[in-house]
């Protein structure tokens, strides 16, 4: 008499049998209709996540595309749809991994960020993107995504699309 067991590709030292009974949430978005219209690829290299949580290990069926944030702006949570029900799958422990382009470019609020990030080491959830793989748990891992979300900061300065959520204490950014 034999068993039959699930095996799963050795994926990644962080995904865990946990993870993978959850869904792998890959979220998409762009800003305005303009970058929909200007920056194709950009939008097809966040759909083509799908391959990449499927590579690691998870089953078509749990993979959820999150992408009716398409054409709106990361400022803020509110008039973001998309965010608010990633943030609240994550919430009710249903998401094993979020997958994202530019993870530190989910939310240009730091307070949305960083709310997110606190959710997601609460339920355990990992966070991926073209770099690797997050662990929000994991001190190392929390100030790398710290320093990507900085780093985001300083690139939307330097190209006019700076928008801090205090801008009356620029001293907060810049020392």
């Amino acid at each position: 008499m034999s068993t039959t067991a699930l095996v799963r590709p050795v994926a990644h030292h962080k995904i865990h049998g946990s993870h993978y009974e959850r869904l792998a949430a890959v979220y998409v978005r762009q800003s305005t209709p303009q970058q929909m219209l200007r920056h194709q690829e950009s939008t097809r290299l966040q759909y083509g996540l799908v391959e990449r949580a499927l590579a690691l290990g998870w089953a078509k069926p749990q993979v959820l595309v999150i992408d009716e944030d398409l054409g709106k702006s990361a400022d803020s949570m509110a008039g973001r749809s998309g965010f608010q029900r990633l943030v609240a799958e994550v919430s009710l422990a249903h998401v094993g991994i979020i997958f994202g382009l530019e993870m530190s470019r989910l939310a240009r609020s730091n307070r949305d960020w960083h709310h997110l990030l606190e959710v997601c080491a609460l339920f355990g959830t990992l966070i991926g993107d073209l770099d690797g793989i997050y662990d929000p748990t994991d001190y190392n891992d929390r100030l790398l995504l710290g320093l990507k979300k900085t780093s985001t900061y300083s690139t939307d300065f330097t190209s006019g699309e700076f928008n801090p959520p205090f801008p009356a204490c620029p001293s907060l950014y810049f020392g």
